[in-house]
């Protein structure tokens, strides 16, 4: 079925049928109606490959995230999604596992042109393999990201954010605070664990015996282990913070399991502010990142771009907040 059959059954120009189906420019409503019906009688479909080679565009985001269980990355995902569709564009997500064999895979598409740009929420260990591609290659890095990289990215300061829940902490008189870290491949677990200590030596305290732990899996699992063991060290910790909400509601099931209460015993404090976060008891104070907003800004940067590749290079740091709750 070609576009001059859906011309003919609609009585319109191609001219039209191309505007309808690209959505650009003017038609009237009426004779947009007749183009669709059109379509549908004749069961057309557009061959956006033939358009693509055209006019060298795909109109497609590749997005690359490590781990699509994790419900951090579904706000950051939403707001490239909606922000990508305002301007005309479509995504496509990839879990990469953070495998760079896996991402390798999925750059080819991009060097292939099968895609216009890229998102990378990736750890810094992967995305230099992006790093090591001709810079033409246009991509931003979002969450993960390095300010001296020459690549656009969009993020918070994850060390002013754990110094400040370290302070936060503090502030409440606790004093043995204890932290349970993340994947050291990422750069936000090396930056929230100088945040931690920075936090701790200004107030002339030190980390309690045994911490901080990290984990390669920040799930509720290894936060309820870790949060075990640090429990089990004396002078026990009086407070807890943790990289991430579900490690921190791990160490809560951790401290009341061990006939602790949350927060009279051990304050909690999580991070990324996740939907959960509100739904378990005590509510979980924490740590929240505009992961929305976080999405929508790489996808507008990313998009500017590819409209305009002579911009310059820029980093847009986003602000975090600290949501107090019953578990500090």
């Amino acid at each position: 079925m070609s576009i001059n059959e859906v011309a003919r059954e609609a009585g319109v120009s191609i001219a039209t049928v191309s505007r309808v189906i690209n959505n650009s420019g003017a038609v009237r409503a009426s004779t947009r109606e007749k183009v669709e019906a059109a379509i549908n009688a004749l069961g057309y479909s557009a061959n956006r490959l033939a358009r693509n080679l055209r006019t060298s565009e795909s109109r497609l985001i590749l997005v690359l995230v490590p781990d699509y269980s994790n419900t951090f990355y579904a706000g950051i995902v939403q707001g490239i999604d909606g922000e990508a569709r305002r301007r005309g564009y479509h995504m496509l997500l990839c879990d990469t596992g953070a495998d760079p064999d896996a991402e390798r895979t999925y750059i080819e598409l991009l060097k292939n042109r099968m895609v216009d740009g890229a998102i990378c929420l990736d750890p810094d260990s992967v995305q230099s393999l992006l790093g090591e591609q001709p810079r033409a290659l246009p991509w931003v890095a979002c969450c993960e990201f390095d300010p001296d990289s020459g690549i656009p990215w969009v993020g918070i300061d994850n060390a002013r954010a754990a110094a400040d829940a370290v302070r936060f902490l503090i502030g409440r008189g606790r004093r043995r605070i204890a932290m349970i870290g993340g994947d050291e491949r990422f750069m936000y677990a090396h930056e929230r664990r100088r945040g931690y200590l920075t936090a701790l030596a200004e107030a002339g305290l030190t980390p309690p015996q045994g911490s901080p732990l990290d984990t390669f899996s920040p799930d509720f699992d290894d936060g309820y282990r870790l949060a075990a063991r640090m429990l089990s060290v004396s002078p026990r910790c009086d407070a807890i913070f943790a990289v991430a909400d579900p490690l921190a509601v791990g160490a809560m099931q951790a401290v009341h399991d061990a006939g602790l209460r949350v927060p009279e015993d051990v304050a909690i404090v999580g991070f990324d502010n996740v939907p959960f976060a509100t739904m378990v008891r005590p509510r979980l104070t924490t740590v929240a990142q505009p992961m929305k907003r976080l999405g929508e800004n790489a996808a507008r940067v990313l998009i500017e771009r590819l409209n305009d590749p002579e911009l310059p290079v820029s980093g847009t740091m986003l602000e975090h907040d600290i949501i107090v709750r019953e578990s500090a």
